[in-house]
């Protein structure tokens, strides 16, 4: 599978997130904006791609830079699948210096509310100014088509590690409604065997919707990354059940896995502890 890796700069001012407006490359291309973004060079680290990449394409120097997050999805590209790996910084701009447009940048902006601006997003600035907002359909971001229509939140629970184990799962609609949510306790089991079957349940639950197209968010980074085919699978325990969602997956048409801190994923953990707490109060009734 090939492997796509980008650096992405959030910057800030009291006007809102600079964003940039890509040239076109056809006269019958759509028109996108995105956040700063650039490629990183053969020996060049991400923080000094970052940097370059600003002063190249926005005229800008930066007075300091850290990383936020690391967001994995895949992407249809022809009869393939592309893997995408976008490395999120947090950037701060010398005094001195004002953005421009550059190289294949035409414009540029500061933007508080893009729903009210017309702006249109790529689906990957769409997707990181989500995850910096702390949620994946904040209805500040144009709704995109693809692999973000829908977004199932998924996260598995286990008490001891191996222990009693729940899974929880949400789906929201691209304007941030809740469409279904609930859990299930799956009996003793570690916590990847937990976060796999809470990924495949809402995966069946996306199914069961009849949906074609659908975004998986996780907090869990090993997860992401092995469904997004950075790591291999190679744990004999949770090997079924990775073979089972791929089988799955051919049931869809386009589909992302995106990780985010835990915070972000409270509703689907939520679900998975209740699940638990329900088997535990009805045992503890028991006796």
């Amino acid at each position: 599978m090939k492997q796509r890796i980008r650096v992405v700069g959030i910057i800030k001012n009291e006007d809102g997130v600079l964003v940039l407006k890509r040239s076109r490359g056809r006269s019958e291309d759509p028109v996108f904006w995105e956040l700063p973004t650039g490629k990183i060079a053969f020996g060049e680290q991400p923080e000094e791609a970052m940097g370059r990449a600003l002063l190249e394409e926005a005229g800008l120097n930066v007075s300091s830079i850290h990383l936020k997050d690391v967001v994995t999805f895949l992407a249809p590209e022809g009869a393939s699948q592309l893997s995408n790996l976008y490395i999120v910084y947090e950037v701060t701009t010398r005094d001195d210096t004002k953005p421009e447009a550059r190289g294949r940048y035409t414009a540029y902006k500061f933007v508080k509310d893009f729903a009210n601006t017309g702006i249109k997003l790529n689906e990957t600035s769409a997707m990181v100014l989500e995850l910096e907002d702390g949620k994946a359909s904040s209805g500040k971001v144009l709704p995109r088509s693809a692999a973000n229509s829908v977004t199932v939140y998924v996260d598995g629970s286990s008490r001891g590690n191996p222990g009693a184990a729940g899974i929880g799962y949400c789906l929201v609609d691209e304007n941030g409604h809740t469409i279904k949510r609930g859990g299930e306790f799956i009996g003793f089991a570690t916590s990847r065997v937990a976060e796999y079957y809470a990924l495949k349940e809402g995966i069946e639950q996306a199914m069961e919707l009849g949906l074609k197209s659908a975004r998986f968010i996780s907090d869990n980074l090993m997860v992401v990354n092995q469904m997004n085919g950075i790591f291999k699978v190679k744990n004999t325990d949770i090997k079924p059940i990775y073979n089972d969602i791929q089988e799955m997956l051919k049931n869809f048409t386009a589909v992302s896995f995106t990780h985010v801190p835990r915070l972000q994923n409270a509703a689907a953990d939520k679900e998975a502890n209740l699940a638990i707490d329900r088997v535990l109060k009805h045992q503890q009734d028991d006796f």
